[in-house]
């Protein structure tokens, strides 16, 4: 089986940047990326939040002033931060009534925002992670690029000014390509190390194929991918490895001290090959890994 060549790549863009924000603590630990993704694009930098829609059956004398009062005055912070600690980030504020997924979706459409960048608090549920409902509905409904923060961002790691390594993790799925073009985009603007990553998962009862009949075939589509690529500061390095996709890939990122993940994101639909890697799997890696993640949807 021979693996298609990629085509030569171009350097990305980005001029506007959609940050969710519900001025949560997981939110504001994803606002220095949102900025850092600015700051490094020139992009503009769009603060987004969703004003729940008032509720007349409540007694509007006791609560609408409190919420009203309490959204005011983060929103004065929040414009208070973007101004003290990001002055050269062009940013501007939004409050819009509605559900946080239709605002998103909303501003991002007219804003013609290339990137959204938001925080998720992530928990442990039925001896797993899993992500907060907000953020999985963004990242399944988002028509851009995601960077998502997870809860362990940055855990005795300080922010980087540069994206110094790139991991771009991929299953071969019909958007590799889309995928691997924005993580050669941010590690050419960057100048940023990239590794190319795909796992094999190990063996299920009635598999016709075998691990090792696949890892020829993986490095062969991983080295075509990096073939004809220039502006890179070094040549991308391949890695094929086996086990569980999610954990495979935390554990890749972790020796690498990899500055951010880069995934294709789809549905686990349809008939699920041994190289599958379905919408659980990043969901799983972004509530793990210690640096964000970045999801580029089919």
């Amino acid at each position: 089986m021979k693996a298609a060549v990629a085509p030569t790549r171009t350097a990305i863009q980005i001029d506007n940047i959609l940050f969710a924000t519900d001025f949560s603590p997981a939110a504001a630990a994803a606002l220095p990326f949102a900025a850092q993704f600015a700051r490094e694009f020139g992009a503009k930098l769009f603060a987004v939040h969703a004003k729940a829609p008032e509720n007349y059956a409540l007694p509007a004398t006791e609560i609408w002033p409190i919420a009203t009062a309490q959204l005011e005055k983060e929103t004065a912070d929040l414009k208070r931060t973007l101004e003290e600690d990001f002055p050269d980030v062009t940013s501007e504020v939004i409050i819009m009534e509605g559900g946080i997924t239709g605002v998103v979706d909303f501003v991002a459409q007219s804003k013609k925002a290339d990137l959204i960048v938001l925080g998720t608090h992530g928990r442990r549920g039925i001896g797993k992670f899993i992500l907060g409902s907000i953020a999985e509905e963004i990242l399944r409904h988002a028509s851009c690029p995601v960077l998502t923060v997870g809860p362990q961002v940055g855990a005795g790691r300080p922010l980087a000014k540069k994206l110094r390594k790139i991991l771009f993790a991929t299953d071969f799925s019909e958007n590799a390509n889309t995928t691997f073009a924005f993580a050669v985009g941010l590690a050419q603007e960057q100048q940023a190390h990239l590794t190319l990553l795909h796992v094999i998962e190990n063996p299920k009862t009635g598999d016709l194929v075998q691990p090792h009949e696949l890892e020829q075939f993986a490095l062969d589509h991983l080295a075509s991918f990096a073939d004809g690529e220039s502006g890179l500061v070094s040549n991308p390095r391949t890695l094929v490895v086996h086990g569980a996709p999610s954990e495979k890939i935390l554990e890749v990122a972790e020796r690498e001290q990899a500055d951010l993940i880069v995934l294709g994101l789809r549905e686990s639909q349809g008939y699920i090959r041994a190289t599958h890697l379905p919408t659980a799997v990043a969901h799983q890696v972004i509530s793990q890994a210690t640096c964000p993640v970045l999801t580029v949807r089919a």
